[in-house]
């Protein structure tokens, strides 16, 4: 639908509309509004505090970013986007979900905002007379829907065996098979929100799917559809009497869960530049390149982020690129010359969509802007053959991404320093408690 009006004279028998804003984790906060308090929210907004955008992944604001309570936890008025009103699958037909944008004290955009970091950079793109095309690709797990006796989640049951399985069958139907009630009801869902979902696929761990989404010319609604697809997922897996996790790695010793993003890059003519202008394409790689360390936080945002990124992993552990090559940073798909498009494999499933957007796409500016070539491709295993270059620790990323002239000049220095000072409380926080392995390894040794 394109207008509010539209969404509700199709939907008259409305009894609730969710209000969702996300942090800067990705995670949605808001309210629930009854039925005879839409008309007037939809109309003159609503008011929330401006502390949801200083809350770290547990929920908590964060002091020092000046959004809590050391400014007075200040509401602001928020606005919904009527672009993304969708149903909620599941209420036949009576409840709706809507995303907010959060104005600031001043009554413009609210540079603390995910979605305004993502906008503002797609509106240099469209100086340029340029309409990048995305697609994102999200992997999950599936996992039983209690944890085990010590608190560790559980892979799936063989539904014939009984048992966890212990086999890796990349690309099974019958693993799909295994699951189809469950595929059945995301699809379903998707249709009737209309998020683009496309291919399901098993994935490289017992447990591990993928769902892509189609491309489109809108990078902030393919992250808007992202948004929505995890709760359809976590909300289909919950009926399934099933756990869904988007962590990027669950399980030690099985594979970790991306977020792969694919870009194309169409003038206002419609002509994908990156399949006339080698050069173009060329320069976009560099760019990406030369920003990935500095980026690195956007796409790896948690501790757990970082144990994704092993060796022999198929992820990557530097800026590499080639053709049609999955051990690569930067993979150039095969096919069609005028579908020439950028694959960034980078990102894990935990990401927050608009900020891995907007470091992607800022990526690619920067490389427009500066006029560089990149490294030589990769033919081969790049694992083999590149040095880790990228940060493989949380704290290094943090850092990198406070220190970078290129985040305050693309992503904004509000907005980084806003991510700054979340991610190192996250990181004090996490570094204060003491896990179960310090006390296996140290508790006698020491």
């Amino acid at each position: 639908m394109s207008t509010a009006k539209d969404f509700f004279a199709a939907n008259p028998h409305l009894d609730s509309l969710d209000l969702m804003i996300v942090d800067a984790n990705g995670c949605l906060r808001g309210k629930r509004l009854p039925a005879d308090e839409i008309s007037a929210a939809m109309d003159k907004g609503v008011l929330l505090p401006q502390s949801l955008y200083a809350s770290d992944i547990c929920g908590h604001t964060v002091s020092g970013t000046g959004l809590g309570i050391e400014s007075g936890d200040q509401d602001r008025l928020c606005y919904p986007d009527p672009k993304t009103l969708r149903l909620v699958p599941g209420s036949d037909g009576r409840a709706a979900q809507c995303m907010l944008d959060m104005q600031n004290d001043a009554g413009g955009p609210n540079e603390a905002s995910s979605r305004q970091v993502l906008r503002n950079v797609i509106a240099r793109f469209h100086e340029r007379g340029l309409k990048p095309t995305v697609a994102i690709e999200l992997e999950f797990y599936l996992l039983r829907s209690r944890l085990d006796q010590h608190g560790m989640p559980c892979p799936l049951l063989d539904p014939v065996s009984g048992t966890t399985t212990t086999q890796t069958q990349v690309l099974s139907l019958d693993d799909l098979d295994d699951v189809a009630p469950f595929i059945d009801a995301v699809r379903d869902a998707a249709a009737l929100q209309s998020v683009p979902a496309s291919a399901a696929s098993a994935e490289y761990a017992p447990g591990q799917y993928e769902i892509n989404l189609r491309h489109t010319d809108d990078p902030l609604a393919a992250c808007d559809d992202a948004i929505y697809l995890k709760r359809i997922v976590r909300r289909a897996a919950k009926q399934h009497d099933m756990l869904a996790t988007f962590m990027a790695k669950p399980f030690e010793h099985l594979s970790g869960s991306g977020s792969h993003i694919h870009i194309s890059l169409p003038d206002d003519n419609g002509v994908n530049r990156f399949a006339v202008e080698p050069e173009t394409l060329k320069m976009a790689i560099a760019g990406l390149q030369r920003t990935m360390r500095e980026a690195m936080l956007l796409y790896a945002p948690n501790a757990n982020s970082f144990r994704r990124y092993q060796e022999g992993s198929y992820v990557p552990m530097s800026p590499s690129w080639g053709y049609n090559n999955r051990s690569v940073a930067l993979r150039i798909p095969g096919g069609s010359v005028d579908a020439t498009r950028i694959e960034h494999r980078t990102p894990g499933a935990d990401c927050n969509p608009y900020l891995a957007m907007a470091a992607v796409l800022g990526g690619i500016l920067y490389g427009l802007d500066e006029g560089k070539q990149p490294q030589p491709a990769i033919e081969g295993n790049a694992a083999t053959q590149c040095e880790t270059s990228l940060p493989t620790d949380w704290l290094t990323a943090i850092n990198e991404f406070n220190n970078s002239r290129w985040a305050a000049d693309y992503i904004g220095t509000e907005f980084q320093t806003l991510l700054s000072i979340i991610k190192r409380a996250e990181f004090a926080e996490f570094q204060r408690r003491v896990p179960a392995l310090d006390i296996e390894w140290y508790l006698h040794s020491a």
